[in-house]
């Protein structure tokens, strides 16, 4: 992958390296060519399984988006009201501070989704709470 279209643009983007998250999800890690300000991770979730529950601790915006497959995504806000967005083409929503979430792809069919940090990703900006 070179281009990622994300926030209404097509954006170039440049391979770093891919880390297991846990059994089932793998995160392929890229840098923004034109944009040191961000990073993008795009996650690729296996059949019925979900990426761990995390809750956004820092970062000044987080976005979450849908490549491909089938699957959703399950956020709950500050208040403790859950909501879930089906992943269509086009999907794309900022999760807050303090709010929670998960993907999770369907058991018949695998999801690509893909999450672009402000700043850049480090240590700390989520809480993993499964």
């Amino acid at each position: 992958m070179k281009q990622l279209l994300c926030e209404g643009s097509l954006q170039n983007i440049t391979y770093i390296e891919t880390m297991k998250v846990k059994e089932g999800v793998e995160c392929d890690v890229y840098s923004f060519t034109n944009d040191k300000n961000k990073d993008l991770g795009v996650i690729r979730i296996s059949p019925g399984t979900k990426t761990p529950l995390q809750k956004i601790l820092k970062g000044s915006k987080t976005v979450e988006g849908f490549i491909s497959g089938k699957g959703k995504l399950v956020i709950t806000k500050d208040d403790g009201h859950q909501e879930a967005f089906e992943a269509i083409p086009g999907f794309e929503i900022i999760v807050n501070i303090g709010e929670t979430m998960q993907w999770v792809a369907e058991t018949d069919s695998s999801l690509v989704a893909y999450e672009i940090c402000y700043p850049p990703y480090e240590d700390g900006r989520y809480q993993n709470l499964d």
